[in-house]
């Protein structure tokens, strides 16, 4: 009698947008704001025999195949653009052997939902997305019972395996949702503790002291936007180049995120929960999001690194002039730029503004909130 197969474990991620704090969030402790978005990366888990496999329709139809060998993962392939997923894989096959779970294969489908048709991106954190679904099925898969906080820390050290430099927060934003206030952890360390004493000892320790991430409130009386230039850009390549044009220890470094720090400062507390001793504050809101576009302004006149390029520029310009508030999101470079706009503000010219500028409006909403905040 032929056993029944087991059903397909199918976990969604939601993407991201950076609100505030770029560039910032990449130093360990400094706050940003980043709110997950409507538009979803799913990852669908069935139980393999002799080997597992990973396959995605973005590249290619045929899947890739991964078995265990003596120093680890073997992958069936020269090169392919599924490191993330591998590195979740790695760090979930770490805490399966140190928890003496048995050990079994899987096969993966990913289906992505982050880009427009054509297969460009729009900049919502495609790869923080995957890592966040692909270790939430293993993580039902084994039975880990991780908890959101826990698939957080795991998908984390899979990222920076990958990106030594990522600061989290969009891994953060897709395992939370909603609107969240994010300080990062000090990578090294979490590379360097794992390295030492194993991913079961570093999730949950004081390896991630200085990190946080808090549930805030939309704002109640702000319409949030989204534009997107039709450019993709790469957040690696363009913190890399700010870091090459900047002294990360200079005076000008020092004062950009001291200021980086108050705005965002400013920003959390127009968030601040309801039930909190604040009470949400649009227009605090509106001059910290004004005041971010200022900094990441002198940021890239200051690297030489072009943050703000023209379309984004269009795109800011346009939410100003209306009484809004608009920056890039993220690293900048093309990709989308946010905007909250007030009640009563002139969004429909707003956005005949940037159809003339071959600006699309994107049609992105806020992903629920998935738990309670949790600090460092």
């Amino acid at each position: 009698m032929t056993a029944l197969a087991q059903p397909a474990i199918v976990v969604r991620a939601p993407g991201k947008l950076f609100v505030a704090g770029e560039y910032a969030v990449v130093t360990p402790g400094e706050p940003s704001v980043l709110i997950a978005v409507d538009r979803y990366l799913t990852v669908s888990l069935t139980e393999g025999v002799d080997a597992g496999s990973i396959h995605s329709p973005e590249y290619g139809r045929m899947p890739v195949r991964w078995t265990r060998g003596a120093d680890g993962l073997t992958l069936d392939r020269e090169h392919h653009p599924y490191d993330y997923v591998i590195a979740a894989i790695e760090a979930a096959e770490q805490l399966r052997s140190e928890r003496g779970l048995p050990p079994r294969f899987f096969d993966l489908r990913i289906d992505s939902g982050l880009d427009d048709p054509s297969g460009r991106k729009f900049g919502l954190g495609s790869s923080a997305a995957v890592t966040v679904a692909t270790i939430g099925a293993i993580d039902e898969f084994y039975g880990f019972d991780l908890g959101l906080r826990g698939r957080y820390e795991l998908a984390m050290l899979a990222t920076i395996a990958v990106a030594p430099n990522a600061s989290g927060g969009d891994v953060a934003a897709s395992t939370y949702g909603g609107w969240i206030g994010y300080r990062s952890p000090d990578r090294d360390r979490l590379r360097a503790a794992r390295a030492r004493d194993g991913v079961t000892a570093v999730l949950g320790s004081d390896a991630w002291a200085g990190s946080e991430i808090i549930r805030l409130s939309a704002p109640a009386g702000l319409q949030l936007l989204v534009g997107w230039t039709g450019h993709p850009a790469s957040t690696e390549r363009l913190v890399s180049g700010v870091s090459r044009g900047t002294s990360t220890t200079g005076d000008d470094h020092s004062t950009f995120l001291s200021q980086s720090r108050s705005c965002v400062g400013d920003l959390w507390r127009a968030l601040a929960p309801h039930d909190s001793e604040d009470a949400p504050d649009d227009d605090l809101a509106l001059r910290a999001i004004r005041r971010n576009r200022r900094l990441l302004q002198e940021l890239g006149a200051r690297s030489g690194v072009t943050i703000e390029t023209e379309g984004l520029r269009i795109l800011c310009d346009a939410a100003e002039r209306i009484g809004a508030a608009g920056k890039p999101s993220g690293a900048g470079g093309g990709d989308c730029g946010i905007v909250l706009a007030p009640v009563g503000a002139d969004v429909s010219g707003l956005l005949r503004t940037w159809e003339t500028n071959d600006i699309r409006h994107l049609t992105i909403g806020v992903h629920p909130p998935e738990g309670e905040h949790h600090g460092g």
